[in-house]
């Protein structure tokens, strides 16, 4: 299925239109490639400028990062994860693997809308875990998967456009695709456990009270933003997988 903003994408390219896929357009891949590069710019850099607006508004609960976290899980009857601190900015994550909520230097000891926002939002992942949300369960199995493809997907495929120069076998490619393809699912599957994770953070900190009306909507713009960039990494990742279909049919050309 194609979803309306990559659907927009496709259009405004040249690689799609009401007829259909036109599979020898490569200029149009590539205005189409640079166009999800420059909104995923876009959206990064708004996320930045997000969360450092609301990283001066004063959480109402006066907790931190760490302490809504902690709150959050206990009051989830999670008591098998760890809340921690690693370093760097947005390198906020759930760990299933360890156990543990690992928050970001901004967020963990902060008393600020957004890293209670972030906080609350990997929880969310916790939470997924603990009650088995399957796109979380599917995301986990793809994990060693898509790894190995990633690495390889490349190669194959350089290999494939070589034999399919002097042979025209282009089944090593369409391995190399297939590759390519699973990292793709791999971005389309993120996309509920995203928006979910985050449903269940609006939620909790609607239901604790800690948060005003006005606040709760601030939350709600930060972690709005975060999902977009999984959004854009989806639209990215299937875009690749359509370059390289078009660059091997073209070779039959």
């Amino acid at each position: 299925m194609i979803t309306q903003p990559l659907l927009t994408l496709l259009q405004i390219s040249g690689v799609y239109t009401d007829g259909g896929f036109v599979l020898n357009n490569m200029h149009g891949m590539y205005l189409l490639m640079i166009a999800i590069a420059i909104i995923g710019w876009i959206v990064q850099a708004r996320l930045q400028s997000v969360f450092k607006k609301y990283s001066e508004v004063p959480f109402p609960g006066g907790l931190t990062g760490a302490e809504v976290a902690e709150r959050m899980l206990r009051e989830n009857n999670i008591h098998n994860v760890k809340v921690t601190h690693v370093r760097g900015r947005l390198t906020d994550h759930f760990d299933p693997r360890s156990m543990t909520v690992n928050l970001s230097d901004a967020v963990y000891a902060s008393r600020s809308v957004a890293a209670a926002a972030v906080a609350a939002h990997e929880c969310g992942h916790a939470i997924q875990h603990a009650r088995g949300y399957a796109p979380l369960v599917l995301r986990s199995q793809l994990v060693p998967i898509v790894q190995f493809a990633s690495s390889a997907a490349t190669w194959v495929i350089l290999l494939g456009l070589i034999i399919l120069a002097t042979t025209e076998n282009e089944l090593l490619c369409w391995i190399g695709v297939g590759m390519i393809a699973v990292a793709a699912l791999f971005s389309i599957v993120t996309l509920p456990v995203e928006y979910n994770a985050s449903a269940r953070a609006l939620e909790w900190l609607r239901g604790s009270r800690l948060m005003t009306e006005v606040q709760l909507g601030q939350a709600r713009t930060s972690l709005a933003w975060a999902a977009r960039t999984y959004l854009v990494a989806a639209l990215s990742a299937v875009a690749s997988v359509l370059y390289y279909v078009m660059l091997i049919l073209g070779r039959r050309d």
